[in-house]
């Protein structure tokens, strides 16, 4: 779980920090020559009969475009058609650079991004358990910080009724994104969103909880009767 975590925090920092880089122009640019462009074509139907979709019939071309940068050679993969095209074997170029990796060719976005490789769809399925866990975590450490603090014993049925609430407020949340991507709207920082409104959520409600046990242990105040 750890190795997936650590995983699941590079990738949205290199995807968040990439995005940031193209947007402000930080990219470092420099010249570069084109040594070598492939070319991939898939082609099918987009569902149709009992699958489901419209289908219609589809031509996806992606490229991987090989560039000497300096005395190093760099290689892109899964350029799609439209950032790659009129590009030509010995055309010289401007590659943005970021932390040496080519994110741009003459101002075209080659960044593959969030996509269905074998480490961002194993991020895909498993992303759910991530977030329950990194969920448990912060309960955890927030009831273990109320106990030291106000010496309350807060049991596991405690945490769970937070817990459970964060994680369907997450789950909510990363619905809320899949729709938000059929339009087109893929924030690069997407597994933040999920987790932190999950957290939040877990963490009020779980305060709600501590102060409920706090007036249940707090002494009786009535007035004595004459």
């Amino acid at each position: 779980m750890a190795a997936l975590i650590v995983l699941l925090a590079v990738r949205t920092y290199e995807e968040t920090a990439v995005a940031l880089a193209r947007s402000n122009g930080s990219l470092r640019t420099i010249g570069a020559t084109v040594t070598g462009l492939t070319g991939h074509t898939e082609s099918g139907t987009e569902g149709g009969g009992q699958d489901g979709g419209s289908g219609r019939w589809f031509v996806h071309t992606e490229y991987t475009v090989e560039l000497r940068v300096g005395d190093e050679l760099k290689a892109v993969d899964g350029v799609p058609d439209d950032s790659a095209q009129g590009l030509q074997e010995g055309q010289r170029v401007e590659a943005g650079l970021w932390h040496g990796r080519v994110v741009e060719i003459d101002g075209r976005d080659v960044w593959p991004g969030w996509h269905p490789g074998a480490w961002d769809i194993a991020l895909f399925v498993l992303y759910p358990l991530i977030m329950g866990y990194l969920l448990a975590l912060a309960v955890a450490a927030f009831a273990y910080v109320i106990c030291r603090r106000d010496r309350l014993r807060l049991e596991r049925r405690d945490r769970a009724g937070p817990w459970l609430l964060g994680f369907l407020v997450g789950v909510a949340a990363v619905f809320v994104l899949i729709g938000c991507g059929a339009f087109g709207i893929r924030p690069a920082f997407w597994p933040l969103v999920p987790v932190g409104a999950g957290t939040v959520a877990a963490l009020v409600r779980l305060r709600v909880v501590v102060r409920r046990m706090r007036a249940r242990a707090a002494p009786s105040t009535r007035p004595r009767s004459s």
